[in-house]
């Protein structure tokens, strides 16, 4: 093999996307997938490449140390896409320890081994840091976030991918590591976990169930389908400068309520349902503590130094997220059953 990379977290919704795009793009490539297979790590989402010769599938935490200095030592990665996280706001107000552990302690283990295994000899090496928007805080009505944007995290979550984001550009300014941070907005598309708005939101459709709108549905997020942050990562990673930061959006902002009414339109129209509206379905709940008002993303820099562009718009997007959810009913009621209905009741119940 050329080249062999590790991909953190590949299991998940981000990380399962990158893996098929990469598999296929560059056949002579190992690409090794490094997962704990936790509530949002599902194997189903790699069925279709899991007997790929260059695809390798190791069940590790990032939490466990002696683990991953084992796997750099058996495999001798040229490179890391770090993706695993914990991801969801919501749960980090529930359980903020969880999001400290493996966003901060697991980023910092995967950075020591790299460190380490790699020796100071850093040619043809590359460490890449996938980290949110989030760290920036909240935009008011105008602006957008850049790549100097000062950091003001609201949330467990949002403080946890600032730390780890800190820590790996301190690797590169203290060690020399050969490091690299994007800083990515709300990402849809197939796949993702119904604990996020947009799949929440059709699965909910789907069964007829309340869609449970924040506060007043105005909070206003910039969103970029799954397949385009897939293709802008691989960008990056082979062709991005060391040291740097990259913002990654779809340059599309939408409020919440009109994204809800727009995927109710169209899950009707692809039903072929006539009789009541699933915008009926529509609740206002308690708002959640810390909710920013408004991210957007600027991402001039990627589409200047690195040619990439979103391929899709959001409608565009959409309707292909929506259409796979329709005719993958069976992978919905795999994800949806057990431990989540116990977190969806928790979450959302009385508000």
């Amino acid at each position: 093999m050329k080249k062999t990379i590790f991909v953190t977290g590949g299991a998940g919704f981000i990380g399962s996307h990158l893996i098929r795009l990469l598999i296929g793009k560059y056949p002579e490539y190992r690409i090794v997938n490094l997962d704990a297979l936790t509530y949002a790590g599902n194997l189903e989402n790699l069925s279709d490449v899991e007997s790929s010769p260059n695809y390798f599938l190791e069940r590790v935490n990032i939490l466990d140390v002696e683990a991953l200095d084992a796997l750099f030592d058996q495999y001798q990665p040229e490179g890391v896409i770090h993706l695993a996280a914990e991801s969801h706001v919501d749960r980090s107000i529930l359980s903020p320890m969880d999001f400290v552990f493996t966003n901060v302690i697991g980023t910092v283990n995967l950075l020591n081994a790299a460190k380490k295994k790699w020796a100071g000899n850093f040619e043809g090496k590359r460490f890449y840091h996938v980290s949110t928007d989030e760290v920036f805080g909240s935009l008011g009505e105008t602006g957008f976030f850049t790549e100097t944007t000062p950091y003001d995290p609201h949330s467990p979550y949002s403080a946890s991918k600032a730390s780890s984001d800190h820590f790996v550009r301190a690797y590169h300014d203290t060690y020399g590591l050969p490091t690299v941070v994007s800083n990515c907005s709300n990402n849809y598309g197939p796949n993702q976990f119904p604990e996020k708005l947009i799949p929440l939101f059709i699965n909910n459709v789907i069964q007829r169930k309340p869609l449970p709108v924040y506060g007043d549905g105005l909070y206003t997020r910039d969103w970029l389908f799954v397949k385009d942050h897939a293709l802008a990562i691989d960008k990056i990673f082979h062709e991005g400068l060391t040291g740097q930061t990259y913002n990654i959006g779809g340059f599309n902002e939408w409020r919440n309520i009109d994204i809800v009414k727009l995927l109710c339109g169209l899950v009707d129209e692809k039903t072929g349902r006539t009789t009541s509206s699933a915008d009926e379905l529509i609740t206002y709940v308690k708002d959640r503590p810390g909710h920013d008002r408004r991210y957007a993303i600027d991402a001039t820099k990627i589409n200047k130094e690195l040619g990439w562009s979103p391929s899709v718009t959001f409608e565009e997007g959409l309707s292909q997220t929506i259409d796979w959810y329709l005719a993958n009913t069976e992978w919905l009621s795999h994800v949806t059953s057990g431990e989540y209905n116990s977190y969806y009741e928790k979450q959302y119940k009385g508000r």
